[in-house]
């Protein structure tokens, strides 16, 4: 499977990630760049100067590709690609447009961007979880009056620590969750050199962040009817969503009651044998073993653990009954690597292997 690219929004952090990911990536190319009109037709590494922000350098095959405005070469775009990664920094509703304005030039839209999360049609798929979720598209394509555009969406960074730690555990029915994040700067699309008021400081806000971590798992674990996802009605999710002063890396402090309360053993198991339809396809980026209990105390912590199968593995620990809920335990994951932009690759990965790229 061979697939040429474009990244849409490719100057901030998460296109950014997305080169780095897709620089030896054995299915997809970059071909296209794209970004703003302020970096239109400048070469990428012009765009980017000084605003490099990973900690590898910038691939060569991407420093003399010039760029494209996002909005006004649609045209030019897709005419080099077979579909595009979009992570653009724009207000919801012209996000929104412009996914669907690819999609309609029979783009397919691997989506980061939260505009298309609440669209009754369009799937928002953590691949281990909600795979099947796919099978929507034909019914947004027929809205949409495409043959091969669609929009897919993957999640908010800060729920993907604690959701993949939970489903494996609906067989009990989960009935209440509580969780409180603490979410990297990157998530913010900052370093610590251009957000120095974070350098030995919390924030217990972060914009919209408690909403979506309260209603997007309903809609992953929702159920496709006729032409439309419908969210599951339980479990009663609380959320608290607070910023701290790491570089990558949600973690989070998650509390669960169930309706049939399973042992501390019968979790562990649940955890250790749980995989999804990536590791089934043996896609590129999923990582071997989805969820990795640490049974250390201080575990797991984001700058050990973070980076584990490649930042695509969610990491738990301290699990232990509570006194108000059933269970409570710890969770991690890299929120530009599974959170963002390896998340969104992996779904791209999925939705080409089941024939909706082609």
């Amino acid at each position: 499977m061979e697939y040429k690219v474009g990244i849409v929004g490719a100057t901030g952090m998460v296109g950014q990630r997305f080169i780095t990911l897709l620089e030896k990536h054995p299915w997809f190319h970059i071909t296209v760049l794209a970004a703003s009109a302020k970096s239109a037709g400048k070469t990428y590494k012009q765009a980017v100067e000084g605003r490099w922000a990973m900690t590898t350098p910038m691939p060569a095959i991407v420093e003399d590709l010039v760029v494209y405005d996002a909005v006004a070469d649609i045209d030019k775009i897709t005419e080099q690609v077979d579909f595009v990664f979009c992570a653009v920094d724009m207000k919801k509703d012209e996000i929104r447009a412009l996914e669907e304005a690819y999609a309609k030039k029979e783009c397919p839209v691997m989506s980061n961007n939260s505009a298309h999360r609440g669209t009754e049609d369009v799937p928002m798929i953590i691949p281990e979880i909600n795979a099947q979720h796919a099978e929507i598209i034909p019914a947004q394509r027929k809205r949409l009056g495409t043959k091969r555009g669609f929009v897919a969406v993957k999640s908010n960074c800060s729920l993907q620590s604690y959701v993949p730690a939970i489903h494996p555990l609906m067989q009990f029915g989960v009935t209440k969750v509580l969780a409180t994040t603490y979410q990297a700067i990157s998530g913010a699309g900052k370093t610590f050199e251009r957000w120095p008021e974070m350098i030995d400081n919390v924030i217990p806000f972060i914009g919209g962040e408690e909403e979506k971590s309260e209603k997007e798992p309903l809609k992953i674990w929702g159920k496709l009817e006729e032409n439309k996802i419908v969210p599951a009605a339980a479990p009663m999710i609380t959320t608290q969503c607070i910023r701290v002063p790491v570089s990558d890396g949600h973690t989070a402090a998650v509390f669960v009651s169930f309706d049939k309360k399973p042992t501390k053993e019968q979790i562990l198991k649940c955890w250790e044998t749980f995989s999804g339809e990536p590791q089934r396809l043996n896609l590129p980026s999923a990582p071997k073993q989805f969820l990795h209990y640490f049974t250390e105390d201080d575990r797991p912590q984001a700058k050990l653990d973070r980076n584990l199968e490649g930042g695509m593995a969610v990491s738990i620990g301290r699990l232990r009954p509570d006194t108000q809920y059933d269970y409570k335990f710890v969770c991690l994951s890299h929120n530009t690597l599974r959170g963002a932009a390896g998340g969104a690759v992996l779904m791209a990965e999925l939705l080409a292997a089941k024939g909706y790229l082609d």
